[in-house]
């Protein structure tokens, strides 16, 4: 099965703005999610439908709707301002 894969505006702006050692990183990453949603490593978050993947010191939180098959990344940001 594979997933289609949305990036919200934000989470796409905040993407350009990453530095290209972990914006390549970051976007095989995202890609990837259309292949396998809940890639090693992943977690469930507590409080909201959502997901969280490592990259770094980065991390991509994103809502998986398996009904649909759609993997919406929701934002993107280093580790430290991520969850506030």
């Amino acid at each position: 099965m594979h997933y289609k894969v949305e990036i919200l505006p934000g989470a796409f702006r905040a993407l350009k703005k990453i530095n290209t050692e972990y914006f390549i990183r970051i976007r095989n990453a995202i890609f990837g999610l259309g292949e396998n949603p809940r890639p090693q490593g992943c977690k469930k978050l507590t409080g909201r439908k959502a997901w969280r993947i490592r990259i770094g010191n980065f991390r991509v939180i994103d809502e998986i709707q398996d009904k649909t098959l759609i993997v919406t990344v929701i934002t993107i940001g280093d580790r430290k301002d991520i969850y506030r």
